[in-house]
């Protein structure tokens, strides 16, 4: 018997940018596909249903990957539907699956066991940061959080500076959304001030905001940036 194909499909990164987020593809996709794998079942179905889901909800089958439960999964029941010839689909809170995600244990699973994984087009955050900035995408790293500790962060950002200008990589990095404001800070305090910043806050949401300037810049231009998702990237030409 054939196995069934893994689906890996972007969600919006805020509400009301679904028709943004995704194509005529997503949705033969979606009415398709019965079951899933999911990191937050509400995000999932509030998207299902944006996206045109033509079924009744009670129809899907949805299995939960959330951080809660994740280190408990039973694997050779979470893909028992897919071995036996059906498809399934894989969905994060928000953005690409397995991209800065814990969708990434699943998709290694599946190739583990000759599962075809199919990427769909869609929203990532990081990209999306990226061509905003005006920084080098020919050479770039996503660092994901920095240290907590404020000695070893402030030695963190130092080190990701001097990389950038050794290798000429553009630098990215997130940070818990309400402590945004103090990781600002502390970038203006650490960075030189001729290397540049770009903030990229709430990115295809009515409200985003995509500015690049120099440190010393910034220091004259303040946002607040509390409790909003925001990519941080650094660049030293």
């Amino acid at each position: 018997m054939s196995k069934g194909t893994l689906y890996l499909i972007p969600v919006p990164l805020s509400e009301g940018a679904e028709e943004a987020s995704y194509t005529v593809f997503h949705k033969q996709v979606i009415d398709h596909i019965e079951e899933y794998i999911v990191e937050n079942e509400k995000t999932a179905r509030r998207f299902l249903k944006a996206a045109g889901f033509s079924k009744p909800q009670n129809t899907l089958v949805i299995h939960d990957f959330g951080k809660h439960v994740r280190n408990e999964v039973n694997y050779n029941e979470l893909f028992r539907s897919i071995m036996a010839g059906r498809d399934m689909g894989l969905m994060s809170d928000a953005g690409c699956p397995g991209v800065a995600d814990p969708g990434a244990e699943v998709v290694a699973e599946a190739h583990k066991r000759g599962v075809r994984v199919v990427p769909l087009v869609g929203p990532s955050s990081i990209l999306l940061a990226l061509m905003a900035s005006g920084f080098t995408g020919q050479k770039f790293a996503f660092h994901g959080y920095l240290p907590i500790d404020k000695v070893e962060r402030g030695r963190k950002i130092k080190d990701l500076e001097n990389q950038s200008a050794r290798e000429k990589q553009t630098q990215l990095f997130i940070e818990t959304p309400f402590r945004n404001n103090t990781l600002f800070e502390e970038l203006l305090k650490h960075l030189k001030k001729g290397t540049k910043l770009c903030i990229a806050c709430n990115l295809t949401a009515p409200d985003e905001v995509v500015q690049t300037r120099s440190v010393a810049e910034w220091s004259n231009h303040k946002l607040d940036l509390h409790k909003k998702p925001t990519i941080f990237l650094i660049y030293v030409h």
